[in-house]
């Protein structure tokens, strides 16, 4: 049985939105959709929040506090939220809207349940999920493989494409009351479906094929986001704050251990690792609203991930998270998919897609169209002036023209603008972390001491409860942290 604490909803709490709450709980005979629609869209932010605790050290945004690395990583909290909370309500959610034949609702439990799959064979590969959420008929669920996955994931946005583009006379649909993220607007839900299909689309340029999987991309992409305000997130409030802000901002004035700014991510914005050239732009703009140096200079120190305090030029490290930046103030969003993003994998799969290399130049003008348009939807997004966001769009190293473009440009570009946002470990790990792409990347300073000396950090482990309730299939499904997942392999 699934049931939810109920309590008004004025906020997003993280104890408001506990599901499957022993105390105080009704049945599910009781809850409508709209009951359980709030709270699994909250419990999906914060797993991909979970997630990116890790995957952010990992991807060098930022590392643990003095510079430490992150090691291997179980992110149960992130299986807690998807296996918990997420996938059995949203079960619920699709037996009543097939009941009350409300297509509409359908079609946005498939995209979280989408959303969440994604999430979790991104980051474990193999997942329960076929048998999944049968409660006592199955305590022991058995693994789908990733490939089996996805292949369910493109089952489920198609299907909500497709409920969603037709009609729908069920008179029930998320409200504005439950639906924290788009207020009840269907055509954004629509918009997301596309572009997650893109997204996931792309994360299989080296199962399908760059072409092939660069031209899927494409097609879906050309009906995904159209602009800022089309973006998948969710805001907080001053009384139920942002965890970054919670985390990183007040932990450090408690004392409290915290992250600090990573000097791979300094580096990709301070002009270290891209050079700019026009002689105006010393320094990305959006730096100063991710950072801010501890000693009250404009000198940003990043720390080298495993580097004991030290920055990449020798010196020590002075960077922490921007107090008050977009993304560190009480009511910051979380944000999960983006229209920035959308037109990074539209550049990326327009280079893909006619013949574009690691190591090739140039595009089309289409996709460095979508390269610039990317740039300037997150310098928008975050608040740049006007003058400052044309200033670096016109340097060189920026605005380097269509003939003039490589793929590390885009990627350099993606990375900066899905700061915090676990997809960026997913990228690296498409390229398997290659310094064509990304360059300057390079393994943690102390990962000499690890346990997997000169090996990058490919998947998580499970999370000791499945181990303790699921140990065969724990066993038959469990590699070692440094085995790339599927669809890093060709």
């Amino acid at each position: 049985m699934v049931v939810v604490f109920l309590v008004g909803i004025s906020g997003c709490g993280k104890n408001y939105f506990n599901v499957n709450t022993p105390s105080g709980t009704v049945s599910e005979s009781q809850l409508s959709m709209n009951d359980l629609l709030a709270p699994v869209i909250f419990h999906t932010v914060y797993a991909y929040y979970n997630a990116e605790t890790v995957f952010g050290n990992y991807a060098q945004n930022f590392v643990g506090q003095g510079g430490t690395s992150a090691g291997v990583t179980t992110i149960a909290g992130t299986w807690s939220d998807v296996y918990l909370y997420d996938l059995p309500n949203l079960k619920v959610i699709r037996q009543k809207a097939k009941a009350l034949n409300a297509k509409h609702f359908d079609a946005v439990a498939q995209i979280l349940i989408a959303m969440n799959l994604g999430l979790a064979t991104d980051s474990w590969e193999n997942v329960p999920y076929s048998k999944a959420s049968e409660g006592a008929a199955d305590l022991t669920p058995s693994y789908d493989t990733q490939e089996a996955i996805y292949n369910d994931i493109f089952n489920l946005l198609n299907n909500a494409i497709a409920e969603l583009e037709g009609p729908d006379n069920s008179g029930f649909a998320p409200n504005a009351h439950s639906d924290i993220i788009y207020r009840g607007d269907l055509t954004k839900w629509l918009k997301t479906a596309y572009t997650l299909k893109a997204r996931y689309e792309l994360h299989l340029i080296n199962r399908k094929g760059a072409v092939a999987a660069a031209q899927a991309a494409l097609a879906a992409i050309a009906k995904g986001y159209s602009s800022n305000s089309d973006d998948f997130q969710m805001f907080f409030t001053s009384r139920h704050i942002n965890p970054w802000y919670s985390e990183e901002v007040l932990a450090k004035h408690t004392g409290n251990y915290h992250h600090v700014i990573c000097d791979r991510l300094v580096s990709y914005m301070d002009g270290t690792t891209f050079p700019f050239k026009g002689g105006v732009v010393t320094m990305d703009p959006r730096l100063p609203i991710y950072a801010q140096p501890s000693d009250g200079s404009n000198n940003y120190r990043g720390y080298v991930s495993g580097g004991h305090g030290l920055s990449g030029d020798g010196s020590a490290a002075n960077t922490d998270f921007r107090e008050e930046g977009y993304y560190t103030n009480q009511t910051s969003p979380i944000v999960i998919l983006s229209y920035a993003e959308a037109l990074f994998i539209k550049a990326e799969a327009d280079f893909l897609a006619n013949g574009g290399t690691p190591t090739s130049i140039g595009t089309t003008a289409d996709g460095y169209a979508a390269y610039l348009a990317g740039i300037q939807a997150n310098m928008s997004k975050l608040g740049v002036s006007s003058a400052s966001s044309a200033a670096y769009l016109a340097d060189p190293s920026v605005g380097m023209g269509a003939a003039n473009l490589k793929l590390q440009d885009i990627m350099r570009e993606k990375y900066i603008a899905d700061f915090l946002n676990p997809e960026t470990y997913v990228d690296l790990r498409r390229y398997n972390f290659s310094t064509d792409v990304f360059p300057d990347f390079s393994l943690p300073a102390d990962n000499a001491q690890s346990q997997f000396p000169g090996k990058w950090l490919d998947r998580a482990q499970y999370p000791t409860t499945e181990v303790n309730r699921n140990p065969d299939n724990v066993q038959a499904n469990e590699k070692s942290p440094d085995v790339p997942v599927w669809w890093q392999q060709k």
